[in-house]
């Protein structure tokens, strides 16, 4: 008797992982302005550790193209002097990082457990219905792509949105379908940011 399952071996079905290629992308260059960018970087770091500056490079690819297409990423290595193998590594690690076109927005929800608590599964579908999108998807005009990602960091404001690198709190389903007007009208305005700065009152003269 065992408690393994029996491993079908004889009939050829193991079970093989299949890598996802990223999306190859148009042919990528650096503009001159982000190129200095990245050589100013680089000199934060001794000569030998140039590849110390692979996160804000990439950054800076999405800065200029929207996400970290292959390409890029094979510029990227050529730059700062490492393997297009070690660049993909970082991409596909870190979540800030697209590997495909998203919209002008990306729509963030955080499913952790304080921000589900306080709705954030009701959110994402407020979210979905109204763009007719589902998570991993954006909508039909490039304006939004919706996807949810773990903690943010602000467990007593859930539910937490993060719109590209842009704080909302305490967002609601009911709430939501206002501000995604308001990105459309009037950008990143109807955020409501932070509450660390939010909150922070301006100094009197009495101190």
């Amino acid at each position: 008797m065992t408690f393994h399952p029996t491993m079908p071996y004889a009939s050829g079905e193991q079970h093989a992982s299949e890598r996802v290629l990223p999306d190859r992308g148009e042919p990528f260059v650096f503009t001159p302005e982000n190129r200095r960018r990245i050589e100013e970087l680089a000199t934060h770091y001794p000569p030998d550790r140039r590849r110390s500056a692979l996160i804000p490079a990439l950054h800076i690819v999405q800065e200029q193209q929207g996400y970290v297409s292959a390409n890029a990423m094979r510029e990227v290595a050529t730059v700062i002097c490492c393997t297009p193998a070690e660049v993909e590594e970082v991409v596909t690690y870190y979540s800030m990082f697209y590997t495909k076109p998203v919209g002008k927005y990306v729509l963030q929800v955080c499913r952790t457990l304080s921000c589900a608590l306080t709705g954030a599964e009701r959110l994402t579908a407020a979210i979905s219905q109204k763009l007719g999108i589902k998570v991993g998807e954006t909508d039909p005009t490039g304006t939004f792509t919706l996807v949810e990602v773990e903690c943010l960091g602000a467990c007593d404001r859930g539910p937490v949105m993060l719109v590209n690198d842009h704080w909302h709190e305490l967002a609601t389903p009911g709430s939501v379908g206002a501000l995604l007007d308001t990105l459309r009208t009037k950008g990143e305005a109807g955020l409501s940011g932070c509450h660390l700065n939010v909150d922070k009152k301006e100094p009197t003269k009495d101190g």
